[in-house]
């Protein structure tokens, strides 16, 4: 089914593994070039260079906290620059840990909240 990415230009964070590595497989299946981040450069290379032998798209890779709203704004001038375009935005992120809702800390629910919610800010401000 052609889904009308072919050559678009897509930007999934948080995507060395998990759902937002799925999603940046299932755009790059698709024809779309896609740029991921995530904390962990190794991991992240790694899913970079399986994600161009699997679908002969460009895959553009740097290591990004979502929570650095500079890192955030520096990442996305670069797949500006490296792409000409910026046609999707995944601002995929973590959240609290996986506890019992009563036995995460309101420490630990303040960070989440800073993951999950100020990284799509920071996308979005980019």
């Amino acid at each position: 089914m052609d889904l009308g990415l072919k050559n678009k230009i897509a930007i999934i964070a948080g995507s060395s593994e998990g759902m937002g590595r799925a999603t940046a497989e299932a755009f790059a299946a698709a024809g779309a070039n896609v740029a991921i981040c995530a904390r962990t450069e190794k991991k992240l290379n790694a899913t970079a260079e399986e994600i161009r032998k699997a679908h002969s798209v460009e895959v553009f890779a740097q290591a990004v906290d979502v929570t650095d709203f500079v890192a955030v704004e520096s990442f996305v001038g670069a797949v500006a620059k490296k792409f000409g375009q910026i046609d999707i935005c995944v601002a995929n992120a973590g959240g609290p840990p996986p506890k019992n809702f009563l036995s995460i800390s309101m420490d630990e629910w303040h960070k989440a909240v800073d993951l999950s919610f100020l990284s799509v800010v920071a996308f979005a401000r980019a």
